[in-house]
């Protein structure tokens, strides 16, 4: 015991170097091969942007210097930006492809132009004194890319399954309610009851049982909610216990492969019809089936019928009721507005300057509508 403890003092004894002190360095200049980041998709492959900046001089071999590049769009606070780490060499290349992700991520759309920003960080390589660049503002256009999901075949969407309304029956003709709504080339959507419980799938074709869209794991936490979906996966959607019997939206993006099931606080329209001064029946709650909407798909109305100038006109759910009502202030379409009961009745639309013939179409899903001169 007493050697063991002499061997420990004496190591106690032994003098240890001072720590090195390194000096600070400057701040790194940040330049790029171009401000325009516009690529099409075949050149995918190609080098699109070079960044390049100056040496910090730090107080150590340069192998050892650390660099962070951030991109971001611009206005942002940079607590969002897609980061590269760089160690030992002062520039980065990125291709179209690199960059078209970057871009995606940012939740961009397609071929439409929006500013983007780029700086640098640089420090030592534990991080300690840290230098950011000036900023570089950018313009960026994403280009077009294939889609996750192999797309409907058939440019339909339908949805069936026990947590459904419409149960495991495949038997046709399917009901138009169970048809999703095409919101764009790449998105579906619709707003189905379910019980909570019941599994479900999605098909192309109604009536075959041939191919589905479907999740690869259930019981993932959240998956009821939102998730990654794909073409013959194999398993069924699962039901949201959590919020039980009732109404849902449910968004499918086949661009990225993604879905979201989000509980609404109102049963969908199963009818439509069109009320008011600027129809032939004018302002009653009990239209004749002249004045009925045609129901498209899940979410979608339409109707086509005369309007004169300078008059105004509402929806209605339900004949001979005036609530559930839908209204708005465009005379060419725009946000649909909704009384569904005990609230404020939504303003009458106006009719279009022009008389004639008018196609009126009317989205729950988006709560949008269109008014189209035929």
């Amino acid at each position: 015991m007493t050697l063991a403890a002499a061997v420990f003092f004496l190591a106690s004894c032994d003098k240890v170097e001072d720590l090195p002190f390194y000096g600070t360095g400057n701040r790194p200049d940040l330049s790029a091969s171009t401000v325009t980041l516009a690529a099409a998709a075949a050149d995918s492959l190609n080098n699109l942007v070079t960044f390049s900046w100056t040496n910090p001089k730090y107080a150590t071999d340069s192998s050892n210097c650390k660099y962070i590049l951030q991109i971001d769009s611009a206005g942002r606070n940079w607590d969002r930006s897609a980061s590269r780490i760089i160690l030992g060499t002062r520039s980065i290349t990125f291709t179209a492809k690199e960059i078209n992700e970057i871009l995606l991520g940012f939740g961009f759309k397609f071929n439409n132009t929006y500013s983007i920003q780029a700086r640098l960080i640089s420090s030592y390589g534990n991080n300690n004194d840290r230098y950011f660049s000036d900023t570089i503002a950018m313009t960026a256009v994403p280009y077009k890319i294939p889609p996750k999901v192999e797309l409907p075949f058939t440019e339909r969407l339908y949805i069936v399954g026990g947590g459904t309304d419409f149960g495991w029956n495949n038997s046709l003709p399917f009901a138009t309610a169970r048809e999703f709504t095409r919101l764009d080339e790449t998105t579906w959507g619709g707003i189905f009851h379910l019980d909570g419980v019941g599994e479900y799938l999605l098909l192309p074709e109604a009536g075959s049982w041939a191919n589905k869209y479907s999740v690869e794991n259930n019981s993932i936490p959240g998956s009821a909610n939102a998730g990654i979906f794909g073409y013959n996966y194999p398993q069924n959607f699962p039901g949201n216990v959590a919020q039980g019997n009732n109404w849902y939206k449910m968004i499918f993006d086949f661009q990225f492969g993604k879905y979201t099931v989000t509980k609404v606080d109102h049963p969908l329209a199963d009818q439509l019809f069109i009320v008011g001064d600027g129809t032939a029946e004018g302002w009653t709650n009990s239209p004749s089936t002249n004045q009925q909407f045609t129901r498209l798909n899940n979410g979608e109305f339409e109707i086509t019928l005369p309007l004169q100038p300078g008059k105004l006109y509402k929806f209605l759910n339900t004949n001979g009721q005036w609530q559930p009502q839908f209204g708005g202030n465009s005379a060419s379409g725009g946000d649909l507005g909704a009384n569904y009961g005990g609230g404020g009745d939504p303003d009458a639309i106006p009719t279009p300057n022009q008389a004639g013939n008018y196609k009126i179409t009317v989205n729950f899903v988006t709560m949008k509508y269109k008014v189209e001169l035929q």
